[in-house]
Parts: structure tokens; C-alpha cells; sequence
């Protein structure tokens, strides 16, 4: 009886876990304290965008990155003045350290300047990019 007691709690924390991650992934949330920093095109490695940058953090095994990649295209698209830089985490770890990234995809929302606006890990949807680039220009 103890074996199935154990047994349900275990699910129960992983369901609660699970759901819980399921919700924080790909949220756009507004800066952190520490991510007042200025991005410049020598450190992304191409220039800024000339209203909003968005920059996505990849790696070359990442799945939703792809995904990602394709909806940051389209966003790049629709609003005129909005660059996307992708970085590969991997071959970048001074910058990937710098600014606390711990995931991939990370996508960092740039103002004109390069200061951090806002910040999504995971798989961000289309709606909250576009919301997020609001605040940038």
C-alpha cells in the first residue's frame, strides 16, 4: 500500500512540474533587473535592426529552434524595421554566459539602441513576438 501511495505522489509532483514548465516555455517576459545591457553589431555579428533586433540563441541539435527560426522570419516580415540575428550558442559561450543564457532557443527582443527589452526561452508564439517588438519601437 505504501508502494502505491509513493507511486501517485511521484506522478502527481511530475504532472504538476510538467504543467508548470509547459506554461513558463516560450513566454515573453519583460526584462530582469541585470538585463539592462546594450547589444552592439560587433557582438551579434551583424548590424542592428533599424527599429527592433531580434536575437535568437540556437544550437545545432535544438528542434523547437528551427520553429522558431521560421516564426522570428515571419515577424521580421511583417514589421518593416526589424532585424533577426541567430547565434549559435555553442560557438558563442563569452556572450551566452554574459547574459544568462541557460536554454535554447532564448530570443532577446532589442530596442533601435541594443538594450534588452524583453526576453522568451523556449519557443515563443507569433502574438507575444509582435506584443514584445511594441515595447521595443
Amino acid at each position: 500500500m505504501a508502494g502505491v501511495v509513493v507511486c501517485v505522489l511521484v506522478l502527481a509532483a511530475a504532472s504538476v512540474y510538467g504543467v508548470l514548465h509547459k506554461q513558463r516555455s516560450g513566454r515573453v517576459r519583460v526584462r530582469g533587473r541585470d538585463d539592462d545591457k546594450r547589444l552592439g553589431s560587433a557582438q551579434l555579428g551583424a548590424e542592428l535592426g533599424e527599429r527592433a533586433t531580434l536575437v535568437q540563441f540556437s544550437s545545432a541539435f535544438c528542434a523547437p529552434c528551427r520553429a522558431t527560426r521560421r516564426v522570428l522570419g515571419e515577424v521580421v516580415d511583417l514589421v518593416p524595421g526589424v532585424a533577426h540575428v541567430e547565434i549559435d550558442a555553442e560557438a558563442h559561450l563569452d556572450l551566452v554566459r554574459e547574459l544568462d543564457i541557460l536554454k535554447t532557443p532564448t530570443v532577446l527582443v532589442l530596442d533601435a539602441q541594443g538594450r534588452v527589452v524583453r526576453r522568451a526561452t523556449g519557443q515563443p508564439r507569433k502574438a507575444d513576438v509582435i506584443a514584445a517588438l511594441g515595447e521595443a519601437v
